[in-house]
Protein backbone atom coordinates (compact mmCIF):
# COMPACT_ATOMS: atom_id res chain seq x y z
CA UNK A 1 0.00 0.00 0.00
CA UNK A 2 0.72 3.71 -0.53
CA UNK A 3 0.03 6.36 2.00
CA UNK A 4 -0.01 9.86 2.00
CA UNK A 5 2.49 10.47 5.43
CA UNK A 6 0.47 13.51 7.77
CA UNK A 7 3.62 12.90 10.31
CA UNK A 8 6.84 14.61 8.35
CA UNK A 9 8.71 13.86 12.06
CA UNK A 10 9.22 10.47 10.94
CA UNK A 11 10.81 11.02 7.79
CA UNK A 12 12.74 14.32 8.24
CA UNK A 13 15.88 11.86 8.74
CA UNK A 14 15.51 10.49 5.24
CA UNK A 15 16.40 13.99 3.58
CA UNK A 16 18.76 15.36 6.13
CA UNK A 17 21.64 16.76 3.82
CA UNK A 18 19.41 17.65 0.80
CA UNK A 19 19.36 21.68 0.70
CA UNK A 20 16.42 21.24 -1.70
CA UNK A 21 13.30 24.27 -0.91
CA UNK A 22 11.04 22.04 -2.76
CA UNK A 23 11.61 19.09 0.14
CA UNK A 24 11.19 21.83 2.93
CA UNK A 25 8.30 22.97 1.11
CA UNK A 26 6.60 19.25 1.65
CA UNK A 27 8.12 18.67 4.79
CA UNK A 28 6.85 21.88 6.56
CA UNK A 29 3.75 21.18 4.69
CA UNK A 30 3.23 24.22 2.78
CA UNK A 31 2.96 22.32 -0.40
CA UNK A 32 3.34 19.20 -2.00
CA UNK A 33 2.71 15.84 -0.46
CA UNK A 34 5.07 12.56 0.65
CA UNK A 35 4.49 9.58 0.34
CA UNK A 36 5.56 5.92 1.94
CA UNK A 37 4.70 2.38 2.39
CA UNK A 38 4.44 1.98 5.94
CA UNK A 39 3.13 4.75 8.32
CA UNK A 40 4.38 3.37 11.41
CA UNK A 41 8.11 2.47 10.38
CA UNK A 42 8.72 3.51 6.88
CA UNK A 43 12.17 2.86 5.50
CA UNK A 44 12.08 5.30 2.23
CA UNK A 45 9.93 8.34 0.94
CA UNK A 46 9.05 10.02 -1.56
CA UNK A 47 8.12 14.00 -1.69
CA UNK A 48 6.33 15.32 -4.70
CA UNK A 49 5.85 18.83 -5.97
CA UNK A 50 5.46 20.54 -8.53
CA UNK A 51 6.71 17.97 -11.56
CA UNK A 52 9.48 17.02 -8.75
CA UNK A 53 9.85 13.25 -7.17
CA UNK A 54 12.63 13.40 -4.70
CA UNK A 55 13.65 9.66 -3.30
CA UNK A 56 15.11 8.75 0.15
CA UNK A 57 15.69 6.12 2.36
CA UNK A 58 15.88 2.28 1.13
CA UNK A 59 14.79 1.98 -2.32
CA UNK A 60 11.23 0.76 -2.62
CA UNK A 61 9.96 0.30 -5.92
CA UNK A 62 6.22 1.17 -4.79
CA UNK A 63 7.34 4.35 -4.50
CA UNK A 64 8.71 4.43 -7.74
CA UNK A 65 6.10 3.35 -10.14
CA UNK A 66 3.71 5.44 -7.90
CA UNK A 67 4.25 8.18 -10.28
CA UNK A 68 1.72 10.80 -10.75
CA UNK A 69 0.45 11.25 -14.55
CA UNK A 70 2.92 12.87 -16.86
CA UNK A 71 5.97 14.32 -16.71
CA UNK A 72 7.69 13.64 -13.58
CA UNK A 73 11.67 14.96 -12.77
CA UNK A 74 12.87 12.34 -10.25
CA UNK A 75 15.59 12.84 -8.18
CA UNK A 76 17.29 9.61 -6.20
CA UNK A 77 19.34 10.35 -3.55
CA UNK A 78 21.76 7.98 -4.63
CA UNK A 79 22.65 5.22 -7.55
CA UNK A 80 20.74 2.57 -6.14
CA UNK A 81 17.42 4.82 -6.44
CA UNK A 82 18.59 6.23 -9.90
CA UNK A 83 19.05 2.44 -10.76
CA UNK A 84 15.72 1.61 -9.92
CA UNK A 85 14.27 4.40 -12.03
CA UNK A 86 15.89 3.24 -14.67
CA UNK A 87 14.67 -0.60 -13.98
CA UNK A 88 11.08 0.78 -13.64
CA UNK A 89 10.93 3.46 -16.57
CA UNK A 90 13.58 2.48 -19.12
CA UNK A 91 13.04 5.32 -21.07
CA UNK A 92 13.64 7.77 -18.73
CA UNK A 93 15.89 10.15 -19.37
CA UNK A 94 19.38 10.83 -17.34
CA UNK A 95 19.94 14.55 -17.11
CA UNK A 96 22.77 16.47 -14.92
CA UNK A 97 21.29 19.45 -13.08
CA UNK A 98 23.10 22.19 -11.07
CA UNK A 99 22.59 22.87 -7.24
CA UNK A 100 23.11 26.75 -6.77
CA UNK A 101 24.03 27.57 -3.31
CA UNK A 102 21.81 28.28 -0.38
CA UNK A 103 23.13 31.64 1.09
CA UNK A 104 23.98 34.49 -1.50
CA UNK A 105 24.37 38.03 -0.06
CA UNK A 106 23.07 40.17 -2.76
CA UNK A 107 24.03 43.07 -3.58
CA UNK A 108 20.78 45.29 -4.05
CA UNK A 109 22.26 48.28 -6.15
CA UNK A 110 23.49 45.87 -8.66
CA UNK A 111 20.29 44.37 -9.22
CA UNK A 112 17.99 47.57 -9.03
CA UNK A 113 20.63 48.61 -11.44
CA UNK A 114 19.04 45.65 -13.69
CA UNK A 115 15.62 46.32 -13.26
CA UNK A 116 16.29 50.07 -14.37
CA UNK A 117 17.49 48.74 -17.60
CA UNK A 118 13.51 47.87 -18.56
CA UNK A 119 13.81 48.63 -22.57
CA UNK A 120 10.99 51.08 -23.89
CA UNK A 121 7.89 49.71 -24.68
CA UNK A 122 8.14 47.06 -22.17
CA UNK A 123 6.21 47.03 -18.45
CA UNK A 124 7.27 45.34 -15.24
CA UNK A 125 4.34 43.81 -13.12
CA UNK A 126 3.52 42.09 -10.34
CA UNK A 127 1.41 38.78 -10.76
CA UNK A 128 -1.63 39.61 -9.12
CA UNK A 129 -4.90 38.06 -9.67
CA UNK A 130 -5.09 39.56 -13.67
CA UNK A 131 -1.87 38.31 -14.68
CA UNK A 132 -2.18 35.30 -13.02
CA UNK A 133 -5.45 34.73 -15.69
CA UNK A 134 -2.87 35.52 -18.38
CA UNK A 135 -0.69 33.12 -17.42
CA UNK A 136 -2.78 30.33 -17.91
CA UNK A 137 -2.88 31.38 -21.41
CA UNK A 138 0.28 30.37 -22.96
CA UNK A 139 2.25 26.92 -21.84
CA UNK A 140 5.31 29.34 -21.59
CA UNK A 141 3.76 31.35 -18.59
CA UNK A 142 1.64 28.60 -17.01
CA UNK A 143 4.27 26.77 -15.02
CA UNK A 144 4.66 30.63 -13.15
CA UNK A 145 1.61 29.85 -11.39
CA UNK A 146 0.35 25.86 -11.85
CA UNK A 147 2.07 24.17 -9.21
CA UNK A 148 -0.12 26.33 -6.28
CA UNK A 149 -3.64 24.56 -6.05
CA UNK A 150 -5.68 27.14 -6.74
CA UNK A 151 -5.52 30.72 -7.83
CA UNK A 152 -6.22 32.00 -4.12
CA UNK A 153 -3.60 29.85 -2.63
CA UNK A 154 -0.88 31.29 -5.42
CA UNK A 155 -2.13 35.01 -4.33
CA UNK A 156 -1.54 34.29 -0.91
CA UNK A 157 1.74 32.21 -0.94
CA UNK A 158 3.33 32.91 -4.37
CA UNK A 159 5.55 35.80 -5.68
CA UNK A 160 6.21 36.74 -9.31
CA UNK A 161 6.77 39.39 -11.51
CA UNK A 162 6.21 39.24 -15.01
CA UNK A 163 7.63 41.81 -18.08
CA UNK A 164 4.83 42.87 -20.59
CA UNK A 165 5.11 44.19 -24.16
CA UNK A 166 1.72 45.41 -25.70
CA UNK A 167 -0.57 43.76 -23.00
CA UNK A 168 1.36 40.18 -23.80
CA UNK A 169 3.87 38.45 -21.03
CA UNK A 170 6.83 38.12 -22.72
CA UNK A 171 8.85 36.99 -19.71
CA UNK A 172 8.51 35.86 -15.73
CA UNK A 173 10.18 35.24 -12.53
CA UNK A 174 8.02 33.46 -9.95
CA UNK A 175 7.74 30.75 -7.52
CA UNK A 176 7.68 27.48 -8.94
CA UNK A 177 6.86 26.53 -5.02
CA UNK A 178 6.68 27.86 -1.38
CA UNK A 179 8.28 27.28 1.83
CA UNK A 180 8.11 29.08 5.13
CA UNK A 181 11.75 31.03 4.83
CA UNK A 182 11.11 31.41 0.84
CA UNK A 183 10.35 30.37 -2.62
CA UNK A 184 11.61 28.30 -5.58
CA UNK A 185 12.60 30.43 -8.61
CA UNK A 186 10.96 30.24 -11.82
CA UNK A 187 11.85 31.96 -15.22
CA UNK A 188 11.14 31.96 -18.47
CA UNK A 189 10.98 34.42 -22.09
CA UNK A 190 9.40 33.77 -24.92
CA UNK A 191 11.18 32.55 -28.18
CA UNK A 192 10.81 35.77 -29.88
CA UNK A 193 11.97 38.37 -26.57
CA UNK A 194 14.94 36.31 -26.05
CA UNK A 195 18.64 37.34 -25.68
CA UNK A 196 17.04 41.33 -24.61
CA UNK A 197 18.06 40.68 -20.96
CA UNK A 198 14.17 40.50 -19.97
CA UNK A 199 15.01 37.20 -17.96
CA UNK A 200 17.83 39.11 -15.91
CA UNK A 201 15.54 42.14 -14.88
CA UNK A 202 12.54 40.49 -14.44
CA UNK A 203 14.71 38.28 -11.79
CA UNK A 204 16.08 41.32 -10.46
CA UNK A 205 13.31 42.86 -9.89
CA UNK A 206 11.64 39.42 -8.09
CA UNK A 207 14.53 39.02 -5.94
CA UNK A 208 14.10 42.47 -4.76
CA UNK A 209 10.70 41.99 -3.70
CA UNK A 210 11.51 38.98 -2.08
CA UNK A 211 13.81 40.38 -0.02
CA UNK A 212 11.22 42.75 1.17
CA UNK A 213 10.13 40.31 3.05
CA UNK A 214 12.72 38.96 4.02
CA UNK A 215 12.03 35.77 1.98
CA UNK A 216 14.90 33.71 0.29
CA UNK A 217 14.68 33.29 -3.41
CA UNK A 218 16.32 30.41 -3.98
CA UNK A 219 17.90 28.91 -7.17
CA UNK A 220 17.89 25.79 -9.36
CA UNK A 221 19.40 25.00 -12.62
CA UNK A 222 18.23 22.82 -15.31
CA UNK A 223 21.04 24.03 -17.95
CA UNK A 224 24.36 26.24 -17.97
CA UNK A 225 22.88 29.22 -19.36
CA UNK A 226 20.68 28.90 -16.23
CA UNK A 227 23.56 28.55 -14.02
CA UNK A 228 25.03 32.01 -15.50
CA UNK A 229 22.03 34.04 -15.53
CA UNK A 230 22.12 33.21 -11.36
CA UNK A 231 25.79 33.68 -11.63
CA UNK A 232 25.33 37.29 -13.17
CA UNK A 233 22.79 38.13 -10.16
CA UNK A 234 24.71 37.00 -7.62
CA UNK A 235 24.37 33.37 -6.90
CA UNK A 236 26.99 31.37 -6.66
CA UNK A 237 27.03 27.12 -8.13
CA UNK A 238 27.08 24.80 -5.58
CA UNK A 239 27.56 21.11 -7.55
CA UNK A 240 26.08 18.81 -10.21
CA UNK A 241 23.28 16.21 -9.50
CA UNK A 242 21.51 13.37 -11.23
CA UNK A 243 17.93 13.37 -11.85
CA UNK A 244 15.75 11.41 -14.48
CA UNK A 245 12.79 12.58 -17.05
CA UNK A 246 9.84 10.64 -17.15
CA UNK A 247 6.83 10.14 -18.55
CA UNK A 248 3.71 7.99 -17.52
CA UNK A 249 4.08 5.93 -20.43
CA UNK A 250 7.27 4.75 -20.06
CA UNK A 251 6.48 2.82 -17.08
CA UNK A 252 7.44 -0.85 -17.26
CA UNK A 253 4.65 -2.75 -15.25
Amino acid sequence: MIYELQDMKIVTGFFDGWQETLIYSCLQKVMGKIFVTDLENPQAACAYVGCFAFCAGEPDRKLVMNKPEGFVIMVPENDSWGNLIEECFPKAKKVTRYAIKKDTQFKKDMLKKFVDDLPAGYELHEIDADIYDKCLENPVTKDFVSSFESKETYLKNGRGMVILKEGRIVSGASSYTRYLEGIEIEVDTVSDEQRKGLATIVCAALILRCLEENLYPSWDAQNMNSVRLSQKLGYEFDHEYTAYEVEREDRRF
